[in-house]
């Protein structure tokens, strides 16, 4: 098996997974609360199969056998343009609303096994395991999640002192086939809808730390790996009404490594500082990237489109307040491209064993994106206001008794009918004040770490990288300071 279809997929969950949602222990398959999110995922396997132009390229190790496209493991600028076709295809998808799909952390993997100079500062043997477990994702077309993000449960402490050491995953023992993991691990999300936990480093941990200095994966159903499920935000509703909350709440979870033995062949770092503490600032700016860009890009080119038809379905696109919101938008958008296009162009070899990821610049956008996509639901808010809140369901336009009283008195401006007003408003309401919504804006905030930790980071490379400015000159050429 080289790429699945949505039934595939579906097969694939069938075990016994530990998964708590709600109140009680619960089935992947058969929960009922699940059943929008799974027939998502499994579409977009069927998804990639529909637009294997775009999103599937030929396995160079099988003859004859597809892979999807943003497993490739980026040598050259033809093979980030041939990525780049595959992520903005990914994306159209879900419009940018879906986070985690599965390319996201394929994009990350191949990132890592791109930069095998990091991991020759150990064991070469753990660049081998992951190499290998590359080809298991490609022949097994696996869906993985990641779970990086520390326990930090006390923030008056580092994320891995005090408590925090003992609550977040980290090493406690060995046996004869692997190591003994415990701990808790934030946020994984897709993690019931997946084949895999891949446990990786998010950021540099300090010296002494080297217990939690790990990176592996398991399979889902591993034992003793448990997943704690937020309130799904998922509902029972047609398409046409809830397009988004119908089929993408990808669900978020905590999950807890209780004992895990995690096997050699799958232990990809193990306790080395140096490889943990350099893998994220050598692959991430760019590689990583690539990928998250495209994706906020199509979303925004989205929202766009969204915010200008309210505004014609409301009469109000020619309003002076109105087009200035449009036109932030739009601004938004065009810088996304921009940096994505600029950091493309200017893609270099990382390190010394031939990665070629786009320019580290493009990290910029992580720093500025969360206060975008913040923005933009609250035009959407401020275009859609009542509008989105008087919306009847779309089938009870077919109501003998009530539809031609509905086409009455809710129609469109400028020629739009009753049933294009209330799809595109629910459509607005589902993007900016649904459940699912909240959960969205929420992620979008901290979708690659904190904000703060974020621009804080950029200054601080930017000054390790030499950057030089030219106040100093200019004041000394102006006779601000006196000569010796």
């Amino acid at each position: 098996m080289a790429v699945r279809n949505g039934q595939q997929f579906l097969a694939g969950l069938k075990d016994d997974r530990v998964v708590y949602l709600g109140d009680r222990k619960v089935d992947t398959l058969t929960e009922p609360r699940f059943q929008g999110s799974l027939q998502g995922m499994a579409e977009y396997f069927d998804y990639q199969i529909e637009n294997a132009d775009d999103c599937l390229v030929a396995d160079p190790e099988k003859p004859g056998e597809m892979m999807s496209a943003s497993l490739i493991v980026p040598r050259n600028k033809e093979d980030l343009a041939i990525r780049h076709k595959a992520l903005d295809r990914f994306a159209r998808y879900s419009y940018g609303m879906l986070g985690r799909t599965p390319d996201y952390v394929n994009v990350v993997l191949s990132g890592h096994v791109a930069r095998r100079d990091i991991w020759e500062k150990g064991d070469p043997v753990y660049h081998d395991r992951l190499t290998k477990f590359h080809r298991e994702v490609i022949d097994g077309d696996l869906s993985l999640t990641h779970a990086i993000a520390h326990a930090n449960i006390d923030k008056s402490t580092g994320d891995l002192a005090g408590m925090n050491a003992d609550l977040t995953v980290h090493k406690v023992g060995e046996t004869q086939n692997g190591i003994i993991v415990r701990g808790g691990k934030m946020l994984a999300t897709l993690g019931p809808f997946t084949d895999e936990f891949y446990v990786y480093p998010s950021a540099p941990i300090p010296t002494r730390a080297e217990r939690h200095a790990l990176c592996f994966s398991v399979p889902s159903n591993t034992k003793g790996l448990i997943m704690f499920c937020r309130d799904h935000y998922g509902v029972d509703e047609s398409r046409a009404d809830a397009p988004f909350s119908s089929r993408f709440d990808e669900q978020d979870v905590f999950v807890v490594f209780d004992d895990v033995e995690v096997p050699y062949e799958r232990l990809f770092i193990d306790g080395n500082l140096d490889v943990y503490n350099n893998v994220t600032r050598g692959v991430s700016p760019g590689n990583t990237l690539q990928q998250t860009a495209i994706r906020a890009k199509v979303k925004l080119e989205f929202a766009y489109d969204l915010c200008t038809l309210m505004a014609r379905i409301t009469g109000s696109e020619q309003r002076q307040d109105v087009a200035v919101m449009l036109g932030e938008i739009h601004t938004y958008m065009i810088m996304t491209k921009a940096a994505i296009i600029a950091a493309e162009e200017r893609a270099h070899v990382w390190g010394t064993s031939g990665a070629f990821f786009p320019h580290r610049d493009l990290a910029a956008l992580r720093s500025i994106m969360p206060e975008w996509m913040s923005r933009v639901n609250q035009i959407i808010r401020a275009l859609g206001s009542h509008n989105m809140l008087a919306t009847p369901s779309l089938d009870l336009f077919q109501d003998p008794d009530v539809g031609d009283m509905l086409r009455k008195y809710l129609p469109g401006a400028n020629g739009f009918t009753a049933e294009q007003r209330a799809a595109v408003f629910r459509t607005a309401r589902d993007f900016a004040i649904s459940a699912l919504a909240g959960r969205n804006e929420l992620y979008e905030m901290f979708y690659l770490g904190s904000l703060n930790r974020a621009r804080a980071g950029d200054h601080m490379v930017a000054q390790r990288n030499g950057w030089k400015g030219e106040v100093m000159e200019f004041l000394t050429k102006n006779g601000a300071f006196l000569k010796k």
